[in-house]
């Protein structure tokens, strides 16, 4: 399974861009999409030069089949493509929750899944941030999209 146009979208929208390097809210160095490394697993320095928005698509595109291939690899139940897309924007954020992905697997209740989404993974440097509080709900609404 691949990410849908909409779920690239999504990501996106949460990601912003950045043509300069930055220190992301838990102090990683970041460019472009959300990008913390390169393609062949170079990570991205603060020294490193500015990146044009198209550069950016490129290594966003280049990287996201990590992240695809992680859910893939960890879910061994039937995902609609709302759930795939969700759980790879969870992924590409976070690197994986192996908690959720089993409660996902055991098939746990709706409400289980939606609380774990929405009260883990939305901290940084030991501070809620209103941003991670606000991605975390948008990826259990698109879990549960119909």
């Amino acid at each position: 399974m691949t990410t849908s146009q909409k779920g690239i979208n999504f990501i996106l929208s949460f990601e912003g861009f950045s043509a300069k390097p930055y220190l992301d809210s838990a102090g990683i160095p970041t460019i472009g999409y959300g990008n913390t490394y390169y393609p062949g697993g170079k990570k991205v320095t603060m020294k490193d030069l500015p990146i044009t928005k198209e550069k950016g698509a490129e290594l966003f595109a280049s990287v996201l089949p990590t992240y695809e291939k992680i859910v893939s690899a960890k879910i061994k139940i039937q995902l609609t493509q709302n759930q795939f897309d969700a759980l790879v924007s969870h992924t590409y954020n976070t690197g994986g929750s192996d908690t959720l992905f089993s409660l996902i697997n055991k098939k746990a209740d709706a409400a289980s899944i939606r609380r774990w989404f929405t009260t883990k993974y939305t901290t940084a440097g030991g501070k809620v941030l209103a941003g991670l509080v606000r991605r975390r709900k948008a990826e259990a609404d698109l879990f549960f999209e119909k």
